[in-house]
C-alpha cells in the first residue's frame, strides 16, 4: 500500500471528500454531507456521535472513513481536528473529566490541586528580565489600553482598576462599543504609550488584529498569554506567561499573574504610599467604619 498523503488542515477534508463524493456510497454521501456542512462540530463528535447524527451505524462511519483513504475513523478524526486543537480543549478536557468516576469533591480537590501546581510553574518560569521591563513599561507609559476579549475583557478590567492609582492614563476595552471603537482609540495612540494584551486560548483574533495595527504603529505591546506559540507573543515586544490548565483556562492564575504584575507596579511607583494614603481619604465616605 503507498503511503497516504498527509493532509493540511483548512480545506483538506473538504478536498479529499470532492474526490472521492462521486465513488461514495448513499449512507457515505449522506455522511460526507453532514461533515462538510458541519466540520467543527464533527471533529468533536465520537464515532458513536457522529454515527447517531448522520443515522448510520459505526461500522458505516469506519467504512467512510477508509473510502477516504484514512485506516479508520480514528485518523479521520485526528485530521479533521487539525487546527481546532486550540479551540476543542476545552471539550476533550470535559469529555475526558466526565468519563472518570469522580465525586464533586474529588474533581474541586484537583482543580485546586491543578491551580497550584500551574501557579508554581508559572512562578519558577518567570524571567527577571522581562518581569522588569513589563513594570517599566506600564510605569513609563502616557497612556495605557488594555485589550481582552471573553473572560479576559473582565481581567483587563480587573487590572485597569488596580493600575489606576498609579498610571496617568488607563483603560480597558470592557463595556466598550466593540473592536472598531477601540481600533479607533488606538489610532491615537503612540510609541509613548502602552497597550496590553491579554490573549488565552482560545485565541481572540480580535485582540490578534487589535494588536497588530497597534504594532505598526509602533505602540509598544505588553502581552499577558500562555505559550511562546500564542500569536500575541510573537507581536509583543515583551510577554509574560501563565500556565493554565490543559481543559479550560483557569482565570484565577491570570488574576494572579495581574496582581502580582499590580504590585510590582506600586512599589516601584513614586509616592506609592502617598497615593495609597489619598486615595484612602478620599473613599472615606463610601467605606463602612462599624458602629460609632
Amino acid at each position: 500500500m503507498s503511503p497516504k498523503k498527509k493532509l493540511t488542515q483548512g480545506g483538506s477534508i473538504n478536498e479529499r471528500i470532492g474526490q472521492h463524493y462521486s465513488a461514495l456510497s448513499k449512507s457515505h454521501k449522506i455522511t460526507a454531507d453532514y461533515v462538510v456542512a458541519n466540520s467543527f462540530r464533527a471533529a468533536t463528535m465520537s464515532i458513536d456521535e457522529l454515527a447517531d447524527a448522520v443515522g448510520i451505524s459505526n461500522a458505516t462511519a469506519n467504512r467512510f472513513a477508509r473510502a477516504l483513504g484514512f485506516d479508520g475513523y480514528p485518523q479521520f478524526r485526528a485530521e479533521l481536528v487539525s487546527g481546532f486543537e486550540t479551540m476543542l480543549a476545552p471539550i476533550e478536557g470535559l469529555r475526558s473529566e466526565i468519563g472518570r468516576a469522580s465525586s464533586s469533591t474529588d474533581i474541586i480537590t484537583r482543580s485546586l490541586s491543578d491551580d497550584i501546581a500551574n501557579l508554581e510553574i508559572t512562578r519558577r518560569e518567570f524571567r527577571p528580565d522581562a518581569c522588569n521591563r513589563a513594570v517599566q513599561m506600564i510605569l513609563n507609559a502616557e497612556r495605557i489600553y488594555i485589550i481582552g476579549y471573553g473572560a479576559s475583557a473582565y481581567l483587563g478590567g480587573i487590572m485597569c482598576h488596580a493600575l489606576t492609582n498609579y498610571c496617568d492614563s488607563v483603560q480597558a476595552n470592557v463595556g466598550t462599543g466593540g473592536p472598531a471603537q477601540v481600533s479607533r482609540t488606538l489610532y491615537k495612540f503612540a510609541e509613548r504609550d502602552l497597550v496590553i494584551a491579554i490573549s488565552f486560548p482560545r485565541y481572540s483574533s480580535d485582540v490578534v488584529t487589535l494588536v497588530g495595527q497597534a504594532k505598526k504603529r509602533h505602540v509598544p505591546i505588553l502581552a499577558l498569554t500562555d505559550r511562546p506559540s500564542s500569536p500575541v507573543a510573537s507581536i509583543a515586544n515583551v510577554t509574560l506567561y501563565a500556565q493554565t490548565k490543559q481543559q479550560f483556562n483557569s482565570e484565577g492564575i491570570v488574576l494572579c499573574l495581574i496582581e502580582a504584575i499590580c504590585a510590582a507596579v506600586a512599589n516601584q511607583s513614586e509616592a506609592s504610599v502617598d497615593i495609597a494614603a489619598e486615595t484612602t481619604e478620599l473613599m472615606l465616605p463610601w467605606l463602612h467604619h462599624g458602629k460609632k
